[in-house]
């Protein structure tokens, strides 16, 4: 009896020991069918997203959603996972341009802006930093290629996203920021003879827009949309006055239809006698709440690509949208035989980290047609270019571009300058 039984249980340990070592292998080939089939999916995806940005960002010198929030940060390996998102978060395919290195701006600007008058760029205002605002405006001859002098703005106006126009004499400077961080918007308007280099004041707007689009269609000065006082809240308003040789015309602006959609940071072209708004967002970052310095504050914003036009109905029109949602692109454009030409923007964060991504397409926009193609590749991402045009070379300088070919957040404000030959 005492045999049997030892022969029994050593039986039984040799079969749960079987047992124990076929359950270890069959789990061994399932992990390892498992571990292929995701390194697989993981390689696809890494194909398709090689410009994504994955490692932390560093503190930058002016405002982006990467430097509020912490909470909203996410780790690298959660980066790592992700799956199919949309393209609109990628660069597109776009042909490789020469771009030619040009002498720089005398100083790095982020939201400033920009008027070409023939031969003539005047570069205007802008952050040098967070906590410096700029309050000048430096020339630069297209002729020579040379930054050619400065001269002051007013202390009263705008010290960055401003609405600016011409009638290639005088140039129009609607509202602004007033002020580092992140200050509100001012109501004043003023009015710059480039000949004299004269400023003088024209009536206020009837409520503060910051970076509002502004253009002179029809011999009257549009204003339109921009974001409200708090910096966040999209405005619809459309306001416009009459003006002639530097000189307005009437006592108060007209109220005009209101855009379709408000916001901040739009290209307003007139082209064919007809009013064009291009791109943008709604919302922007806000003062902190108490802050003595009106320290910037991050905020949900929603980048789009809408075009919307006016011509002799007056009534606003949807277009075709750009081939990705783009903002920060006010003084980003130039017109080129019957094209809009567009340089660079911000298009939509990323649906994860929420960082900001940087756009290093150059758009076109058939003004006959009224489609949009992407015609070429900036030497990098850069938001909020300053375009301009002549010779048959597109120029662009200033901004803030990305931090490098993998990683499209911004980072440096820079003051170089970049042309390319454009055939249109």
């Amino acid at each position: 009896m005492t045999r049997n039984h030892q022969k029994n249980a050593s039986s039984t340990k040799k079969l749960v020991f079987l047992i124990t070592c076929a359950a270890l292998l069959g789990a061994a080939l399932i992990a390892d069918v498992l571990w292929t089939s995701s390194s697989s999916l993981s390689s696809s995806y890494f194909s398709i997203s090689s410009n994504w940005a994955i490692r932390r960002p560093e503190v930058l010198v002016v405002p982006d959603s990467s430097t509020d929030n912490v909470t909203t940060r996410v780790d690298e390996k959660q980066v790592d996972s992700r799956r199919f998102l949309p393209g609109t978060y990628f660069d597109l395919p776009a042909p490789d341009l020469e771009w030619e290195e040009m002498p720089s701006a005398p100083v790095p600007r982020l939201d400033g802006a920009a008027i070409q008058i023939k031969n003539i760029f005047y570069v205007f205002a802008g952050y040098g930093t967070i906590d410096y605002v700029h309050s000048h405006v430096d020339m630069f001859n297209f002729t020579d290629n040379t930054w050619i002098g400065k001269f002051d703005m007013p202390k009263e106006m705008g010290n960055s996203h401003l609405g600016v126009a011409t009638d290639g004499r005088y140039i129009y400077v609607i509202s602004g920021q007033y002020g580092p961080q992140c200050r509100g918007p001012t109501a004043r308007t003023f009015v710059l003879d480039t000949e004299t280099k004269k400023w003088n004041s024209m009536p206020p707007l009837p409520a503060p827009r910051y970076a509002p689009a502004t253009q002179l269609w029809r011999g009257r000065l549009h204003v339109m949309g921009g974001s409200k006082e708090n910096r966040h809240t999209p405005g619809l308003e459309h306001w416009s006055i009459a003006v002639k040789d530097g000189k307005v015309l009437e006592d108060k602006w007209r109220t005009e239809i209101p855009i379709p959609r408000g916001g901040p940071h739009r290209a307003c072209v007139v082209a064919n006698d007809r009013l064009f708004v291009i791109g943008g967002q709604e919302g922007d970052f806000m003062a902190k709440p108490g802050s003595p310095i009106f320290k910037c504050s991050r905020r949900f914003e929603v980048v789009y690509g809408d075009v919307y036009m006016l011509d002799d109905e007056m009534k606003w029109k949807t277009l075709t949208p750009m081939p990705k949602p783009d903002s920060h692109i006010e003084c980003a454009w130039v017109i080129v035989n019957n094209s809009l030409i567009i340089a660079g923007g911000t298009t939509e964060k990323h649906p994860i980290t929420k960082r900001m991504i940087l756009v290093g397409e150059v758009f076109r926009f058939d003004l006959d047609t009224l489609t949009w193609s992407v015609i070429g590749k900036l030497p990098y991402r850069i938001k909020t270019t300053l375009a301009g045009f002549w010779d048959g070379y597109l120029y662009f300088t200033s901004g803030q571009r990305d931090r490098g070919p993998d990683n499209p957040q911004p980072r440096k404000v820079v003051a170089d300058m970049w042309r390319t030959k454009l055939k249109i």
